[in-house]
């Protein structure tokens, strides 16, 4: 119904636009016709024209940039509404039959067992959706330390591994080429928070089988450079750059029976972005998988030196508040 309600609206001021088009068009050549023989009044009329066509059109690409907005919003909430109403209500039936109900040890263990998945999926939509929000307010310099990408990748599979209940192999990391050491300058629990959205959307999105691969490599000698692809449902072709819009979630049907908040892959390009690097995604088609591929500048000398003499700063004003 809301869903209706709102293209109907969008139809309206596009329809509105067009007719305030046209009926601009019609004024201003009837005004030239008028004045045919008064040049300044002609380029005037031209004038006037431009800046009123243009004021329609800007006009109604705001009102209808706002209405998608909101759309995408109101879905946002129905499905944060949905992620932390099912488990919560989840956790109180558990509780409510251990509490009216004879339960013998052996099913109790696995009343807890779901609890505490219960309790896991309602905290990581908590976290995700506060995340969000520090995104945009903290101090990004701050805090930030050399993070070698290859143990931190390592970890993250290892966490979604267990997460989803995985086998071993449904996650490959492909081994880096030389053996050398990829850093970069950056607030760790963050780019931990990106690689763990990207590998959860790649388990989530991947319904008849979670086949998954990890890459790490340096691109130009100055970039480190993730790959994360997955065999799932893939992207159709106009997709690839929505899919990092706050809110957004691409449409069908497939993709509605997957549950999730829209803010996974904004995390992702907006955390990427804030460490000078980027975010994108490419797919050949639907159902033929969705490659991730992170980009993040790789530390220098010169950095690290200006990391060090930060952190010696630091340690001379602890001392000496500690003397104080």
């Amino acid at each position: 119904m809301n869903i209706t309600r709102r293209r109907g609206t969008i139809a309206f001021f596009i329809t509105l636009g067009v007719l305030l088009v046209g009926l601009a068009v019609t004024l201003n050549i009837g005004w030239i016709v008028l004045n045919e023989r008064t040049v300044a009044l002609a380029v005037l009329g031209i004038i006037l024209f431009a800046l009123l066509i243009a004021g329609v059109v800007l006009n109604t690409v705001f009102l209808v940039r706002e209405v998608r907005r909101n759309e995408r919003q109101d879905s946002f909430l129905n499905a944060v509404t949905h992620e932390l109403k099912t488990p919560i209500a989840s956790i109180r039936l558990y509780l409510e039959t251990l509490q009216r109900h004879p339960v013998d040890e052996a099913q109790k263990q696995q009343f807890y067992t779901a609890m505490l998945a219960d309790s896991d999926r309602l905290l990581a939509t908590v976290e995700q959706v506060l995340k969000a929000g520090q995104l945009g307010q903290r101090n990004r310099q701050q805090n930030r330390t050399l993070v070698d990408l290859e143990p931190l990748l390592a970890d993250c599979i290892a966490i979604t591994l267990k997460r989803h209940h995985l086998h071993q192999d449904a996650i490959e990391m492909e081994p880096i080429s030389g053996g050398v050491h990829l850093r970069v300058l950056a607030i760790a629990e963050d780019l931990r928070t990106a690689i763990l959205n990207v590998l959860d959307n790649a388990v989530k999105y991947s319904p008849d089988g979670v086949r998954i691969r990890c890459s790490l490599s340096i691109t130009h000698y100055t970039w480190a450079t993730l790959r994360i692809t997955d065999s799932g449902i893939g992207l159709p072709p106009n997709q690839h750059k929505r899919i990092f819009h706050r809110f957004y979630r691409v449409p069908g049907r497939t993709v509605l029976r997957i549950k999730g908040t829209g803010l996974g892959l904004f995390l992702v390009r907006t955390i990427a972005r804030q460490h000078g690097g980027n975010a994108t995604a490419t797919s050949p088609g639907l159902n033929q998988g969705t490659t991730i591929t992170l980009t993040l500048p790789l530390s220098t000398p010169k950095t690290e030196g200006s990391l060090a003499t930060v952190e010696d700063r630091q340690g001379r004003s602890r001392n000496r508040e500690g003397k104080a």
